[in-house]
């Protein structure tokens, strides 16, 4: 679904290439109360950040937690969306907010749902 995937870059017309490198808790890196998901567009680094308090939501709504094959999932649909909509491609960190987190995670839920089955992550990624 979205670990590896083709978008069309609205303004430049472009075939950029995504594709999920890696899962890394923010809190010792940049000392933020996040989760980055890195992911390399045409080779270069993209990271979508998405909050700590998105997890504690989650679990408090509906009892179910948030794995790392999920949030790789509903961040590249995040990023797919960023891209299709004329996102700013200088930088190289985007935020998601809670809100935005569980729109995209209910959203790939309900695509993997129809598609029998969560894609499985490389593990060579």
């Amino acid at each position: 679904m979205y670990e590896d995937f083709h978008v069309t870059d609205r303004w430049s017309g472009e075939d950029l290439h995504c594709r999920w490198k890696g899962t890394m808790v923010a809190i010792a890196t940049r000392h933020a109360d996040a989760v980055d998901i890195r992911f390399d567009v045409n080779g270069r680094p993209m990271w979508i950040a998405l909050p700590c308090t998105a997890w504690l939501e989650q679990k408090k709504r509906c009892g179910k937690v948030i794995t790392d094959q999920l949030a790789a999932q509903f961040a590249g649909r995040y990023l797919k969306q960023l891209i299709e909509t004329g996102y700013d491609a200088q930088r190289e960190v985007y935020t998601m907010t809670v809100a935005e987190v569980l729109e995209h995670l209910n959203a790939v839920v309900a695509e993997a749902k129809k598609e029998g089955a969560m894609p499985v992550l490389p593990l060579n990624a």
